[in-house]
């Protein structure tokens, strides 16, 4: 369904079991940052109704995320660290266009953000498929579910707003990026590390 052409490597979670601390904090600021993604995409285009209402529930959505993860962090009686650099979506970031219409931008940034759900799901899948901890398998097995319904949700407003862009040829594009970078990640307990 989503489309990625390399999968994770299950081993990676055995990195992420060394380090149960690390990837909870780095996870909880992925929401973060999604949830701010989201802002800034209602902010930047206030005149789309339907987007912004979408978009409303998925921001909500990932602040929720980001106080479960939260609230899994002090549980467990870790430390929430600061904010960590993601080399991953910074180097997605860099392939975007940055010419055309204001609506090829908007297509561009929310072809951006279904790649970032798209792998965050994939990964969310890997774990609680992999992790020994029950209850983590459980809480990834969750937000697995809830990443590919805002992937979904991301492409099709690219679609719907998409003026000289064709999608579906500019995603194979994003997927065939993707391909040639993840093989970079998944040697670090990070969400897309």
């Amino acid at each position: 369904m989503l489309g990625l052409k390399l999968a994770t490597d299950p081993r990676w979670v055995n990195i992420v079991e060394s380090n149960i601390e690390e990837i909870l904090t780095d996870h909880a600021w992925c929401e973060q940052k999604a949830a701010s993604n989201a802002i800034s995409l209602i902010t930047q285009n206030s005149e789309k109704e339907e987007l912004v209402t979408e978009l409303m529930l998925i921001a909500k959505e990932e602040l929720e995320h980001f106080q479960m993860v939260y609230d899994l962090i002090k549980e467990r009686g870790l430390t929430f660290g600061r904010e960590r650099k993601d080399s991953y979506v910074n180097e997605l970031f860099k392939f975007m266009k940055k010419d055309g219409s204001r609506n090829d931008a908007l297509c561009e940034r929310l072809l951006f953000s279904a790649m970032i759900e798209a792998r965050s799901c994939e990964r969310f899948k890997v774990l609680s498929e992999n992790i020994k901890d029950p209850e983590l398998a459980i809480f990834y097995r969750d937000l697995m579910i809830s990443e590919a319904g805002h992937y979904t949700t991301f492409l099709t407003f690219a679609r719907k707003y998409a003026d000289n862009v064709d999608v579906d040829k500019r995603w194979k594009q994003w997927i065939e990026y993707e391909t040639s970078i993840i093989s970079n990640y998944g040697k670090n307990e990070t969400v897309h590390g």
